[in-house]
């Protein structure tokens, strides 16, 4: 009888484990030119100038075959703000977007240590990289605690 208990339990402790596994990827939709705006206007004194779409993919590092949308904004070079939202096409695609975010992120701090290096500092401490179902979000702005607000009111 024990050992009966003994396996139910193990059985019920494991489909346990596997159910908490289970609700990996968020399901949202976001209105991503509202997201970029929200944080445009809320966490930055910086000017900042909306990016191409054509040229993103290359700024950014990604497959554009993988990408469904992206926008963009940038600063003309003065500081390290900027803020990008994309969409791809697949979630599982989102850790790949991470990657190039943070390529990015760590080729701007290497650039800005040359400088200005409080830029670069700001990039290698407060950069903010952040996924929610297929939506992948980089900011560096002056004020990271109130970018995090924003995206959590958008589901990240």
């Amino acid at each position: 009888m024990k050992k009966k208990f003994m396996y139910l339990a193990c059985a019920a402790a494991a489909a346990m484990m596997l159910t908490a596994c289970g609700g990996g990827g968020k399901d949202v939709e976001i209105d991503m030119e509202a997201l970029a705006s929200d944080l445009l206007e809320t966490v930055t004194s910086d000017s900042l100038s909306q990016t191409s779409s054509d040229m993103l993919s290359s700024i950014y590092f990604y497959d554009g075959d993988k990408v469904d949308e992206a926008v963009a904004y940038t600063s003309s070079g003065a500081t390290s703000c900027e803020i990008a939202v994309v969409k791809s096409k697949d979630a599982s695609d989102t850790s790949e977007i991470e990657k190039n975010f943070q390529t990015r992120v760590d080729n701007q701090a290497e650039l800005y240590a040359s400088y200005n290096a409080p830029e670069a500092e700001r990039l290698e401490n407060d950069a903010i990289i952040e996924s929610a179902g297929a939506y992948t979000v980089l900011c560096v702005c002056d004020d990271p605690d109130a970018a995090e607000e924003v995206l959590e009111e958008y589901g990240f």
